[in-house]
């Protein structure tokens, strides 16, 4: 049996995320005498992003290189991920559990008639078995899985497994190679994002949210604030998007982002289940509510009871005396 697990990794705006990283960590727990294979597709200047994978740990790195593979699609990534583990026969395959890795893995394990443990956030090696923590019910319970046989697939969810250190003295192979990507179903013309700056939710170690207690666009400006001097993002709870205080690239919650960061702050927050389901497993939770009995009180590490527009700026400014 091979002994390589392959790590795709993914880029965004030319710059890898950190899942990457942590999934590199992963793929070590995994199979600690391994070879890391790290996977990049993209258009072209991908050397770069495949050194970091090695200096995080990975021995060698393929990126897959054709004018189709700019953007993201199923279609193109499929293709060009599959030629690589044609080629590799890996003994695994790791990848974030992001918006494109929900998207592209569950397509190429259908393409490799293989099983698929997705959102995993814990990874425990016992002798030759490995057993992996994935999240269900919403993150009401954990159910523990093993893979018997066959492929060993999985996604991770982000800010879960901590990445190695970086160590810029690993030095590995680097392989460019042009891959064919033929009959696209979909082909992306081009792309508008709205503006956005900062830390991204899904990785941030640091997140204040925002719920209808806000109370207007104009009561955002706070969080941004207290975010900004925390170094973390903002997010906002399903009713805040609703109501037009924040777009919906905030939203936190069961139809929106799961996110697991060191401290997640939840002001006006009322703690309905929908959302508790994309923030609970967050490390340190503090709420800000002037209702005693909101139900965000029930998974608070620590909790506020007061008006949040009082609340925050004071946070602000002891938090500014702190760091000064």
């Amino acid at each position: 049996m091979s002994d390589k697990l392959l790590v795709i990794g993914e880029t965004r705006d030319g710059v890898l995320r950190n899942v990457t990283f942590e999934a590199i960590a992963a793929a070590k727990k995994i199979k600690p005498d391994g070879e890391i294979v790290g996977v990049l597709c993209g258009e072209d200047e991908l050397e770069k992003q495949g050194q970091e994978m090695i200096y995080y740990g990975a021995d060698r790195v393929v990126t897959l290189k054709n004018s189709t593979l700019k953007t993201y699609t199923s279609d193109g990534f499929g293709q060009a991920v599959m030629s690589v583990i044609d080629e590799e026969s890996p003994y695994g395959i790791v990848m974030g559990h992001t918006a494109v890795g929900k998207d592209l893995t569950p397509k190429i394990a259908a393409k490799l008639e293989s099983g698929l443990i997705s959102d995993a956030t814990d990874i425990e090696v016992d002798g030759d078995e490995v057993v992996f923590t994935r999240p269900i019910y919403s993150g009401k319970a954990f159910e523990k899985k093993t893979i018997t046989s066959g492929l060993v697939f999985v996604t991770i969810r982000p800010n879960n497994i901590p990445a190695l250190d970086r160590d810029g003295s690993r030095s590995g192979d680097i392989q460019a190679k042009d891959v064919d990507v033929t009959d696209l179903r979909m082909v992306i013309k081009d792309v508008i994002r709205k503006a956005s700056e900062g830390v991204d939710l899904s990785e941030a170690n640091v997140i204040v949210a925002g719920g209808r207690g806000v109370k207007s666009a104009d009561g955002f400006k706070p969080l941004y604030e207290l975010a900004d001097v925390l170094g973390g993002a903002v997010g906002a709870s399903r009713g805040a998007c609703d109501a037009d205080y924040c777009d919906y690239s905030l939203q936190i919650g069961q139809t929106g982002k799961v996110v697991t960061p060191d401290l997640y702050i939840a002001v006006g927050i009322s703690g309905a289940i929908q959302h508790l389901a994309g923030m609970s497993n967050s490390k340190v939770i503090v709420a800000i509510n002037k209702d005693p009995e909101a139900n965000i009180f029930n998974v608070a590490d620590y909790g506020i009871v007061g008006d949040l527009f009082e609340v925050v700026p004071m946070l602000i400014e002891e938090i500014k005396k702190i760091k000064a």
